[in-house]
């Protein structure tokens, strides 16, 4: 088996710093590198406010930084000296060309593909660690052998992340599996061997999961499919629970004790969000497409219209409520990144709620114990979400406190299912609120019961309001485009 001495990773973000650091933490005879072109992003994490938030990260980063793990923006002397390259880079969707709005951009991978060849030299094994689409390893191997030097070779291996962001650390440390996928001949077995053998420092072998590189790919994505399956598919019933009457969280209940089926994923909510889910059941999407597989493709792009529903019937039901109007009304949201213990608000739910609210003229209020201000700016003052950035300013204030983010509404959505929010002081918060006060809980984490008790009128996705009072009083047809 080939020994890993140095390892190199290329690109500091939500992957490739954790899984590093974890992996500098557990093999302390391996050096290991992270690099990019964002300084900015290097000196942070060089410095005692890390750029992305985990849980047990920054505990992992002071305690090996300047021992076995470094932070540069010198990436031709990293890929020169390493003998493993993981290229963790962003693989977005297309916003262009053929495939926009569903197949991957791979333009960051294929520039990393170039700079490893242009700089390399002897034996190098190049790991897609990114979610990359179906056969992106051959089309690496391809760059690589047409621009190596005569001294230079290359074995290309997939081994996809499968982090849960608030968890990345602990998915890291005990992950269910650890899968590589390699080519088919005792070169790639050899590279996949000298891989796994450095998860082996502290993952059980019967964990480390070998395949072909294709295979392995698809895993990626297929797993994050399945995952955003389930949640569709229990928000899906929490619009049949509240035309009926049944309870969300009971059906839940039930069908997750089937040992079949599992009670993962089964929390009704606002929809999934974050970096992957979208983007790879649309890279799957696209990938059906390409390959002539339309029945396929139109199934799995309907877990995509049922989180975008989702999203448009939470605001629907905040307007409803509000009478049928929230214009120049304040409604304070409790949450904008995608899920708890994480900053990042790619894809959150929350802006899509907030542009549906915007477009109807509401003023917004928000808080957010980990986004900072001005990443809910950026992401409000898009293009896609707000036709004029200087109207989103003027409806848009960003809280650094609840209870002052809560003063004054109308209504309150939870958007983010932090734990903080279960402990607030809601007396206090019913208090500073004009009347009817509204609580919309998009996350079904508050307590109900004593909400009610409060005072508050409370709605939660999949429950009937109040069983006294007939549902079409809640949801009159109100449908956003």
């Amino acid at each position: 088996i080939m020994k890993v001495k140095k390892i190199c990773c290329i690109g500091a973000g939500y992957v490739g710093g954790p899984t590093c650091s974890v992996m500098a933490c557990k093999c302390p005879d391996i050096q290991v590198t992270v690099v990019d072109l964002n300084k900015a992003r290097i000196n942070a994490w060089n410095s005692d406010q890390l750029p992305i938030y985990e849980p047990g990260l920054d505990e992992i980063v002071q305690k090996h930084r300047g021992k076995n793990l470094f932070f540069s923006t010198n990436i031709d002397d990293a890929i020169k000296s390493a003998d493993l390259i993981f290229i963790s880079v962003n693989t977005p969707t297309k916003t262009y060309g053929i495939g926009k709005g569903r197949a991957a951009d791979l333009k960051y991978v294929e520039s990393c593909a170039r700079h490893i060849a242009a700089v390399s030299t002897g034996f190098k094994i190049v790991v897609e660690k990114s979610t990359v689409p179906v056969r992106a390893a051959a089309s690496i191997s391809s760059i690589l052998s047409s621009n190596k030097q005569s001294s230079t070779s290359y074995q290309v291996l997939s081994n996809p992340e499968f982090l849960a962001e608030g968890t990345a650390v602990e998915n890291l440390v005990n992950p269910d599996r650890v899968l590589i996928g390699g080519e088919k001949s005792p070169e790639g077995n050899a590279a996949v061997d000298a891989l796994a053998e450095i998860y082996a420092n502290w993952v059980d072998p019967e964990k480390i999961i070998k395949t072909n590189t294709w295979s392995s790919e698809l895993s990626k994505l297929a797993a994050n499919a399945f995952l955003a399956q389930r949640i569709s598919s229990i928000n899906s019933m929490s619009a049949i629970c509240e035309a009926t009457g049944a309870d969300v969280g009971e059906v839940a209940n039930a069908v997750g004790k089937d040992s079949r089926i599992g009670n993962k994923f089964l929390q009704a909510s606002i929809g999934f969000g974050g970096s992957c889910f979208q983007k790879d059941v649309l890279n799957l999407v696209y990938l059906c497409e390409a390959l002539n597989l339309p029945e396929v493709a139109n199934y799995w792009q309907q877990v995509i219209e049922i989180n975008n529903y989702q999203r448009r019937r939470f605001a629907n039901h905040i307007v409803s409520s509000l009478y049928n109007t929230v214009y120049g009304k304040q409604i304070t949201l409790l949450g904008f990144a995608f899920k708890k213990d994480t900053g990042d608000t790619r894809e959150s739910s929350a802006i899509y709620v907030a542009k549906y609210l915007m477009d109807e003229g509401a003023n917004l209020k928000i808080y957010d114990p980990k986004v900072p201000s001005k990443q809910i700016m950026v992401e409000l003052e898009h293009p896609t979400i707000s036709e004029c950035p200087e109207k989103a300013r003027e409806l848009i204030d960003v809280c650094d406190d609840p209870y002052v983010a809560c003063q004054g509404a109308h209504a309150i959505a939870v958007c983010t299912e932090w734990d903080m929010f279960k402990t607030l002081d809601f007396e206090k918060i019913f208090n500073s609120m004009l009347k009817p006060a509204f609580i919309f809980d998009g996350r079904g984490i508050l307590p109900y019961e004593k909400l009610l008790d409060i005072g508050f009128e409370v709605l939660l996705m999949g429950k009937c309001p109040r069983e006294t009072v007939l549902r079409k009083q809640y949801f009159p047809s109100c449908n956003f485009k």
